[in-house]
């Protein structure tokens, strides 16, 4: 398999281009799709999330308050180092398996991590960056997804900046303009997928990092 890293920041719309590039072929693996699942009551995750914070954390129907998740850990590095500690080992094992199961085939893999650039990323085949002006970002939080402003901007400071993810991409997908715009992108970032040479089909899956610690009480960037 050939492994791609997809990263951007919250608002940049990587969810919309992991959807696309799978519409030309390729197999996704999304983190923060694991940690939800992984999430799900009757978990461990649940169980220790639950023990460590409280039922304040457990909403009417008793999943998961992301937000209220949010509100305990965002901006308290002990509280962000105790969620991790609790959900990266798991999440980081399922994402290992996955991988491994794909390991000896002839798949395009995009890995759709959030905190790749601050996490590390040896061993992918390259990495895309999904890129949009803080400013548009902040106005599409606000705007779609129920953001206060104030919050917005927070949650971008305190991720890698801006500058970090496109010093270290091998491909910058704009998504600062329209679908259409968006599409010639994405299609401009598969052609340079499909130039990429494949590593052997014996290669050991390393273990990749998937930590969590971007906004948590969001589900997608």
């Amino acid at each position: 398999m050939l492994e791609i890293g997809l990263t951007g920041g919250i608002g940049s719309g990587k969810s919309t281009v992991a959807a696309l590039l799978m519409a030309r072929g390729a197999v996704l693996l999304d983190a923060d799709a694991i940690v939800r699942e992984v999430q799900q009551p009757g978990a461990p995750v649940f169980a220790a999330m639950v023990e460590r914070w409280g039922d304040d954390i457990v909403a009417a129907d008793g999943t998961l308050d992301r937000q209220a998740v949010a509100d305990r850990v965002f901006g308290d590095p002990d509280e962000l180092a105790a969620l991790n500690a609790i959900v990266h080992p798991v999440v980081g094992d399922e994402m290992t398996r996955r991988r491994a199961e794909l390991a000896n085939t002839d798949a395009t893999v995009v890995l759709d991590i959030p905190l790749l650039v601050e996490s590390g990323h040896e061993g992918l085949g390259g990495i895309i960056v999904v890129d949009v002006d803080p400013e548009v970002a902040v106005e599409r939080l606000v705007a779609h997804r129920g953001f206060a402003e104030q919050d917005a901007r927070d949650r971008i400071r305190h991720q890698a900046s801006r500058e970090d993810r496109l010093v270290r991409a091998d491909v910058v997908v704009d998504n600062s303009g329209t679908l259409e715009d968006l599409e010639d992108e994405v299609d401009r970032a598969w052609a340079w997928v499909r130039t990429l040479d494949r590593p052997p089909l014996d290669r050991e899956v390393t273990r990749i990092s998937s930590r969590v610690e971007r906004d948590f009480g969001d589900a997608e960037a």
